[in-house]
């Protein structure tokens, strides 16, 4: 009965992990605020007020400061934070996201579909400035060209990655519960003989 408990513990500890795994991070909160969003009433930075989790990144401007929107535009003061992997943080005004211009090296800010942007991170990204003027007309003709069915492949290519991820901790969870009953049937087998034994 003990070993039972044992592995529903293990297994609500697994689904967990994959839960959080599966979950993106929040769209233009920089890591070390990610703990500041994690309670479910959450205070505006500037203390002038409070609102509900499932507010946040409503696309509805709560917090005078732009605490509660820093993934949309609705707050002017508001501050999206690019993560632009392969080249150098930034932050910019949250106003510029979904503006269909690509701020972010790696085309975070422009997440709503009209847009699709390449991501220059590793090619230098933001730093590189002089072709600048000949990016956005690139990505203005590009822009056109984006259908839905693009929009769609790229969210169902997300789900698949989710979905193998989620495969993968059910595996190791089913060959860990059967390493465990193994181990159990070793356990007893082992028991019975000295038992056998002790009363030859």
């Amino acid at each position: 009965m003990e070993s039972h408990f044992f592995l529903l513990r293990c297994f609500l500890l697994l689904a967990s992990a994959a839960c959080s795994l599966s979950h993106p991070s929040l769209l233009g909160v920089h890591p070390l605020d990610e703990k500041y969003y994690s309670s479910e009433v959450i205070k505006c930075k500037d203390g002038s007020k409070s609102f509900s989790k499932d507010r946040l990144n409503d696309n509805f401007c709560d917090c005078p400061d732009g605490t509660d929107e820093p993934g949309t535009s609705a707050c002017s003061a508001g501050k999206f934070y690019c993560r632009n992997l392969g080249s150098k943080p930034q932050f910019i005004f949250s106003s510029h996201v979904n503006d269909l211009f690509c701020d972010c090296c790696d085309g975070s800010d422009e997440y709503d579909g009209h847009i699709r942007c390449l991501n220059t991170c590793v090619m230098g990204g933001n730093a590189e400035i002089g072709n600048y003027n000949s990016k956005l007309s690139q990505q203005a003709s590009f822009a056109g060209k984006v259908t839905k069915d693009e929009v769609k492949y790229e969210d169902l290519v997300h789900n698949l990655m989710s979905l193998r991820l989620a495969i993968i901790l059910q595996v190791v969870l089913l060959a860990f519960i059967v390493f465990l009953w193994r181990f159990g049937c070793r356990s007893r087998s082992k028991r019975r003989r000295t038992i056998e034994l002790k009363e030859i």
